[in-house]
């Protein structure tokens, strides 16, 4: 079983950063075995892919968010980080932390993030 805790969301002006964080509380060395990724889903839309960690430490980014935002993690403290600059009112959305292996995913609750002036 794998527990995923996000933070870091709020409010924040077009122009401005943000860092979400998403701890990875589990039995086992988590970020060994399972890539890392964090998903958004706007009012309305379908969630969609952000950002991917694999366990070589590669950080996949999606062109929407491409030059904008980084993804990274310490393993030591089994968190994954977003770190997101220039946001714009189109980022509004709750960003969700995933944990994957093969056919098996693990889901946070989220994290709200809203781009607005």
């Amino acid at each position: 079983q794998v527990l995923l805790v996000e933070s870091g969301g709020g409010l924040v002006q077009p122009g401005g950063s943000l860092k979400l964080s998403c701890v990875a509380i589990a039995s086992i060395n988590i970020f060994e075995f399972y890539d890392m990724a964090w998903y958004r889903q706007a009012p309305g839309k379908q969630r969609e892919f952000v950002a991917r960690m694999t366990t070589g430490a590669i950080g996949i980014h999606s062109d929407s968010v491409k030059g904008r935002f980084t993804i990274s993690k310490d393993n030591d403290k089994n968190t994954v980080y977003l770190e997101m600059n220039n946001l714009k009112p189109e980022d509004t959305a709750i960003y969700y932390c995933n944990a994957n292996y093969h056919d098996l995913n693990y889901w946070g609750r989220g994290t709200q993030v809203t781009v607005s002036s």
